[in-house]
């Protein structure tokens, strides 16, 4: 390190969730980008997600132990990659925080990658090629087009939970209390001073995904509804269309009532009405609720995550 100046300090924050012999190859890789760079110092904060696996605790442990530059924490149940995530930032001490995943997939020698562009607020590792299954791919490519719609996502970024950003940015993100956060929707609340830098993604090393279809749909459930009035304006829109297709619809009826005496019969074509409305009605109400209960989540102040114990950081 130069000792003429002094160091930048970066915190690398990874998620875990039932990995652990992985972790070992990550934090020995992430050593030696630092030792390549002279001006720059690091602290690597791992938070274990409450895993399955005690292996994955024990392993942490011992890198904890035996390398000063690691900090753990273990959350109490399992709240999910983003309130993981945070609860890291919210600790992190560096000038950036960098996130990256567990898995290996995300190469840690790409760090200078971001560390060159780190005059702007966020830089974002953009992968042109995943290993991941089809689903997921599509699914992905259909959240990055809800992410644009419902949270200014800019067309030309492609959004990955690696990524550098500025401590000032972090600092007003963590000024956001949420029990259901989602990152990508306060970075871009915060900024829009967003780069993306390509790189190459790899293979998963240990382990399967974590994101089960259920996580997956809790996800773009707290996207849709928690960072956007999306559902409710659809509902909005959708009722005042059908109130007036159904007041034309009345007068088209009565109008051949009263001037050309017919009666327009349709018992089944009443009872389908009557049914899509009140389905329509039912799901309204269902939406409603779904905000209701996280507005009162919210204020009750739920904390967003809980933290079990932690070994390398203050109290």
């Amino acid at each position: 390190m130069n000792a003429s100046a002094p160091s930048t300090l970066y915190s690398i924050v990874v998620p875990v969730y039932n990995t652990a012999q992985s972790l070992v190859e990550l934090s020995d890789r992430v050593h030696a980008v630092f030792e390549q760079l002279p001006a720059a110092d690091y602290e690597l904060i791992f938070i274990d997600d409450a895993s399955p696996s005690p292996e994955t605790w024990r392993v942490l442990t011992q890198l904890a132990q035996s390398n000063s530059h690691i900090r753990i924490i273990q959350l109490m149940r399992n709240f999910g990659q983003q309130a993981a995530t945070l609860c890291g930032m919210a600790r992190a001490r560096g000038d950036y925080i960098i996130t990256m995943d567990d898995d290996l997939q995300h190469y840690p020698e790409d760090i200078p990658k971001l560390i060159a562009q780190q005059h702007h607020d966020i830089v974002i590792i953009e992968f042109r090629k995943k290993y991941h299954s089809a689903f997921k791919r599509i699914t992905s490519k259909l959240k990055g087009w809800f992410d644009h719609i419902l949270i200014g996502k800019p067309k030309h970024i492609q959004l990955s939970s690696f990524r550098l950003i500025r401590r000032s940015v972090i600092d007003a993100m963590l000024t956001i209390h949420t029990p259901n956060p989602f990152i990508p929707a306060l970075m871009f609340y915060v900024s829009k001073d967003i780069v993306g830098v390509p790189a190459e993604h790899g293979k998963r090393k240990e382990g399967k995904t974590g994101y089960t279809f259920g996580k997956l749909v809790r996800v773009f459930s707290n996207l849709i509804i928690n960072n956007s009035a999306f559902l409710l304006k659809s509902i909005g829109y959708i009722g005042i269309t059908i109130s007036l297709f159904s007041f034309l619809l009345a007068l088209y009826i009565l109008i051949k009532k009263v001037v050309w005496g017919v009666a327009i019969a349709g018992w089944s074509s009443l009872m389908v009405t009557i049914l899509f409305i009140g389905g329509l009605l039912l799901f309204a109400i269902g939406v409603i609720g779904e905000y209701l209960l996280r507005i009162i989540s919210g204020v009750e102040h739920k904390p967003t995550y809980v933290i079990r114990q932690q070994q390398g950081l203050e109290a």
